[in-house]
């Protein structure tokens, strides 16, 4: 149903058209980036990325199988080979017109097989702020498990975010790859 390709800068126009206002940034990109997301902004976080072999961070599109659009964009960074472990980061399902029919879910799948079956990881991370219900949900099914709260960890305006830290570890991720995600 869905495949990750490589982002490149010919998409970074779609991803910075997506990224809404300065609290939504925050709530897909965490502090990575600044409102309004720019080129340069982007360009800096392209830098280094995309070699499975030896970058820290690798970065794709999500892609509808079916017509061939790009509708979201997820990360796996802080790649660490001797510790075998990364983090999703920058989860954004872009397109709204396919919110809500389990594109996240095969996002997540998608985005934990490459890191323990490709990457040979053993632990996956991410953190996720407590009122966004509908994306902790989305990890739960995707096999993540809630570790603890990072209380009042970001600022926005006179506001303090918490910060929700999840992991799957590859014995409880193994045979739950979804049918209908491919790296492309």
């Amino acid at each position: 149903m869905i495949r990750l390709e490589p982002f490149t800068a010919a998409d970074f126009d779609e991803l910075i058209a997506w990224s809404g206002d300065a609290a939504f940034l925050l709530q897909w990109a965490g502090p990575s980036f600044r409102h309004p997301l720019t080129e340069d902004q982007l360009a800096l976080y392209m830098k280094g990325s995309g070699d499975p072999q030896t970058s820290d961070r690798l970065i794709y599109k999500v892609v509808l199988e079916r017509t061939g659009r790009s509708v979201g964009h997820i990360s796996l960074g802080s790649i660490d080979r001797d510790n075998r472990s990364g983090r999703v980061g920058k989860v954004l399902l872009g397109d709204a017109s396919v919110r809500g029919q389990g594109i996240g879910e095969l996002m997540m799948r998608a985005i934990v097989r490459i890191g323990f079956e490709e990457l040979n990881l053993h632990r996956i991370s991410l953190g996720v702020f407590d009122f966004n219900r509908s994306a902790i949900a989305c990890y739960e099914k995707a096999g993540f498990r809630q570790e603890g709260v990072l209380r009042d960890a970001r600022r926005f305006g006179d506001t303090f975010w918490n910060l929700v830290e999840m992991s799957i570890l590859k014995p409880e991720w193994s045979g739950k790859a979804s049918e209908g995600t491919a790296q492309g």
